[in-house]
C-alpha cells in the first residue's frame, strides 16, 4: 500500500493495484523532478529517508485515507536515492466508485505524504552547489 523505492518507479504495477470491477474511477499523481526551483537551475535531486519510519508512516497515511473518503484501493511509492531531470519522485494511485472521491483522496494523500513521512531532498543546481530542502515547504506539517 506504501513502499519505499530505491530503483524507478512501476507506474503500471502500482496501477493494477488499485484495479477493482466495482471501481469506476482512478486517479493518480506523478511528481517528477523538475529542473528549476525558485528561480535556479536544477540539475538532478537525491531523496534520503529513514527507511523504518517512513515506512511506518506512509502506512499510516494510506490507512487515514482509505478511512476518511470512500474509496476502495490506495497505493503510493516514494524514490530515494539519485534521481534525474523527468524522473518520478512519487506516485498516488487511488480507486473509488465515483471520481469526485477518488481526486480529493489523492489530493489528500499527496499533501500527507509530503508533510508528515520522513524523506528529504537534496537539490545539485548546475552551479556546482547543492542544498538539502524541506521536501514539502507549506504543506502544513
Amino acid at each position: 500500500m506504501f513502499s519505499i523505492e530505491s530503483e524507478p518507479l512501476d507506474l503500471v504495477a502500482l496501477r493494477g493495484e488499485v484495479l477493482d470491477a466495482s471501481c469506476g474511477a482512478i486517479v493518480n499523481f506523478e511528481g517528477l523532478v523538475r529542473n528549476h526551483n525558485e528561480g535556479r537551475e536544477v540539475k538532478s535531486l537525491e531523496y534520503d529517508a529513514h527507511p523504518t519510519l517512513a515506512l511506518k508512516e506512509g502506512l499510516r497515511v494510506m490507512e487515514e485515507g482509505l478511512a476518511r473518503f470512500e474509496i476502495t484501493k490506495a497505493v503510493a511509492a516514494h524514490r530515494v536515492g539519485h534521481l534525474a531531470i523527468g524522473d518520478i519522485a512519487v506516485a498516488v494511485y487511488v480507486s473509488s466508485s465515483h471520481r469526485e472521491e477518488a481526486f480529493a483522496a489523492c489530493r489528500w494523500l499527496i499533501d500527507e505524504i509530503k508533510s508528515r513521512v520522513p524523506v528529504w531532498k537534496r537539490e545539485h543546481f548546475t552551479d556546482g552547489t547543492a542544498e538539502w530542502l524541506a521536501v514539502c515547504p507549506g504543506c502544513g506539517g
